[in-house]
């Protein structure tokens, strides 16, 4: 589903740092250490531009789709002895109902305040991609994430080696415009890298746990109430490491890098460790 798009200047910002690494990347960085006419220049250059593509498209796929939204329609079933798990409000045990939306809210879903409604799946409202994510669009941002790191290290890869192919010509030739050029391309890419680096691996761990970032915080508090009453807390969504990679990247391993979420079902009924268990509450 998609959604209507406003401008947004940190969109804005993002496309024009891509923009001016990918021209950097390829008629500098490549054809100062290969040559664009060379083999190597050629296939660095080919190889680059596919990654830097999956990257644009996974990013604008991510702004446009629609994070999901909770049917008006929606009453949970607290009878259905194949769902155990209802969660419920922290402060009088009701099912949750969000008051601002005026309905009830399905398990995971939580309303975000710049969205101004509740979201399926909720993890975070992204000011990068003007968007929150959540349900139907969370692969896609861990898959634009993906390209992207792997972008950036490569890219930054590119700057270090075509320095070390004699740069004093380089600098003859180009003057105050090739340092220019290098040294706006480091202060993008290394912070970039290492941001996006770090964004990724608390993302493999979210999704290994089959966790949202809200969850994550809020089972933090969960484990402590849990362990000072001598109880032990487990995270209900977390069905095991490989079911919690399929459940968010798609059965098939070769699907995991694209940008699709066709597998993710309504995200109203989510499966559980407690499946096939006695009815419970969370």
């Amino acid at each position: 589903m998609k959604r209507r798009v406003s401008f947004s200047l940190p969109v804005t910002v993002v496309v024009l740092a891509i923009i001016y690494i990918y021209f950097s990347t390829i008629f500098v960085f490549i054809d100062g250490w290969f040559g664009l006419m060379s083999s190597p220049g050629i296939l660095n250059a080919v190889v680059f531009t596919a990654v830097a593509f999956m990257s644009v498209f996974s990013y604008a796929v991510a702004i446009l789709m629609d994070a999901g939204r909770v049917p008006f329609t929606f009453m949970p079933d607290i009878e259905d002895s194949s769902n155990p798990v209802h969660e419920i409000k922290r402060k009088g045990g009701d099912l949750r109902y969000c008051q601002k939306c005026s309905h009830f809210k399905p398990p995971r879903a939580h309303h975000c305040r710049v969205c101004k409604r509740c979201v399926l799946r909720m993890d975070h409202h992204c000011i990068w991609i003007s968007n929150c994510v959540g349900h139907a669009n969370y692969k896609v941002f861990f898959v634009f994430v993906v390209y992207a790191v792997i972008a950036c290290i490569y890219s930054l890869v590119l700057l270090v080696g075509s320095l070390t192919v004699d740069p004093q010509k380089h600098e003859l030739n180009n003057g105050d415009s090739f340092r220019t050029i290098y040294v706006i391309s480091g202060l993008l890419l290394v912070p970039l890298s290492v941001a996006l680096g770090v964004l990724l691996g608390w993302h493999v761990y979210l999704i290994l746990q089959n966790k949202t970032t809200i969850e994550f915080h809020e089972g933090v508090r969960a484990m402590w109430l849990a362990e000072k009453e001598g109880h032990v807390y487990k995270h209900p969504y977390d069905v095991g490491t490989y079911e919690n990679l399929t459940m968010v990247l798609g059965p098939s391993i070769s699907c995991w890098v694209c940008p699709t979420s066709g597998h993710i079902g309504s995200g109203l009924r989510f499966r559980t460790a407690y499946d096939g268990m006695s009815s419970a509450s969370v």
